[in-house]
């Protein structure tokens, strides 16, 4: 019999009301969250991680998941990992895993938005519809995937987009790659994905959002910190202030990789415009990625890269093109 890995790391899914606190607390186990699914469901193992919202995760919290997932991954009697995760940066830890994480096995992530002490808890049913996923031949091949909600999202497009509706995850542009509907996982859709082998993150990245009027004194800040690489949320398909022209060449001039995304929640990054184009100056663009998960691809590629002549190469990979997206 297949086994499913199920690793739990905290978030809501894993919380309850705490009325001596005046609100939700991490107080779910790992064997908590697993005894709720059917009798029906495949052979479990289940091991815990930690036990933290992820808005409290640090870059090392994300590296041990990364670890233990390709642990899971590559043991051959496991057929898919399940990662229980908070929803506030569960995105970001999805695309990482579907970068740096190699192999055919399903890496599937979920979580709930209501804690499991309110009326209408999603978890058990988020949970037991993402084992489901992990299970399914359907979804080898296919990297980390989202599942909330019965929807199947790939990790490069999915973004929480609401606060609070059970329905938060969406992929803006693309949609989901398939659903859990009844009896059945249906995934109509196949997605190409790349692998970057990578040792460790290169953790002084930051990620700048651009608004009407801003002064480049964040950047500035970011060079003076020692940063080795800058992911800017630019206006529109890829609009800077020419104020901000003259720090971004100094960036570059430095050595320091500048990935140009946008704040948009879709569309591709695009310079088109008739004057000095960002990419004649150097900087990167973002291959259809948010500024969050921008920022993580810019850590993968800087700690995967042996010297600054190699980032670009890794960072313009072919095989992760948005296009690579067919009908199976």
């Amino acid at each position: 019999m297949a086994i499913v890995a199920v690793l739990t790391t905290g978030g809501t899914v894993a919380m309850r009301h705490d009325p001596e606190r005046g609100g939700a607390v991490p107080a779910l186990t790992a064997a908590d969250l697993t005894a709720v699914l059917p009798s029906g469901a495949p052979e479990l193992a289940v091991e815990e991680v930690c036990n933290l919202p992820s808005s409290h995760f640090t870059l090392d919290h994300l590296w041990r998941i990364r670890e233990r997932a390709a642990a899971w991954v590559a043991n051959p009697e496991v057929s898919g990992v399940v990662i229980t995760h908070g929803t506030d940066t569960l995105e970001e830890t999805a695309y990482l895993l579907d970068l740096t994480v190699p192999g055919e096995t399903p890496l599937v992530l979920t979580g709930a938005m209501r804690t499991a002490s309110e009326v209408g808890a999603d978890g058990p049913a988020n949970l037991w519809a993402a084992v489901r996923v992990a299970a399914s031949p359907a979804a080898r091949g296919l990297g980390a995937l989202v599942v909330l909600n019965d929807e199947i999202h790939a990790a490069r497009f999915v973004t929480k987009t609401d606060t609070l509706s059970p329905a938060t995850f969406r992929s803006p542009g693309w949609g989901p790659l398939g659903r859990v509907e009844g009896d059945r996982v249906h995934i109509p859709w196949r997605i190409g994905r790349e692998v970057i082998p990578c040792p460790r993150l290169e953790e002084r990245v930051v990620l700048i959002k651009l608004a009407v009027g801003m002064g480049p004194e964040l950047l500035e800040a970011a060079l003076a910190w020692g940063a080795q690489g800058v992911v800017i949320e630019a206006l529109g398909a890829s609009r800077i202030p020419p104020w901000w022209l003259p720090v971004i060449e100094r960036a570059l001039a430095e050595g320091v990789a500048v990935v140009i995304a946008s704040r948009c929640p879709s569309g591709r990054v695009w310079d088109a415009y008739g004057y000095r184009t960002l990419q004649e100056m150097g900087c990167l663009f973002s291959p259809g990625l948010n500024g969050p998960k921008a920022r993580i691809r810019l850590m993968v590629v800087l700690g995967a890269a042996q010297g600054p002549a190699e980032v670009p190469t890794l960072w313009k990979s072919s095989s992760h093109s948005v296009e690579n997206l067919r009908c199976a």
